[in-house]
């Protein structure tokens, strides 16, 4: 799946990996309503919800700099650094990226809860 386009239009981000949705309100290197700030890659943004103020925004998702993949913020799906990278691609490549990155894979790596922790019961 190729990026799209730079957009304005709202529109519904999937995550490919987590399949977390949320709306956006536009797609691209400008958040909503601002005139300085630029982000570092293209982004799935949306306006804060709970806020009426118009300058704050959230950063939903982005694509995978490798595959491609629309991938959002969330620690289980996508690594950042200087753009946005889906987890597979970063086990893949792993040995490229530097030790601080290979450091913080380390500690993202699963830990097993039990079922109590998960509210399950046994």
């Amino acid at each position: 799946m190729g990026a799209p386009k730079e957009v304005e239009t709202p529109g519904e981000f999937k995550c490919e990996l987590c399949e977390f949705s949320a709306p956006y309100t536009s797609y691209g290197w400008m958040p909503p309503n601002s005139i300085t700030l630029v982000l570092l890659e293209k982004a799935y943004v949306m306006k804060v919800p709970v806020t009426p103020d118009k300058d704050k925004f959230l950063i939903t998702g982005s694509h995978c700099s490798l595959c491609s993949r629309a991938v959002c913020v969330g620690t289980d799906c996508s690594l950042f650094y200087s753009k946005s990278f889906c987890l597979p691609c970063v086990k893949e490549n792993l040995n490229t990226f530097p030790l601080e990155i290979k450091e913080d894979m380390d500690k993202r790596k699963p830990q097993q809860k039990s079922c109590k922790e998960n509210g399950y019961k046994a």
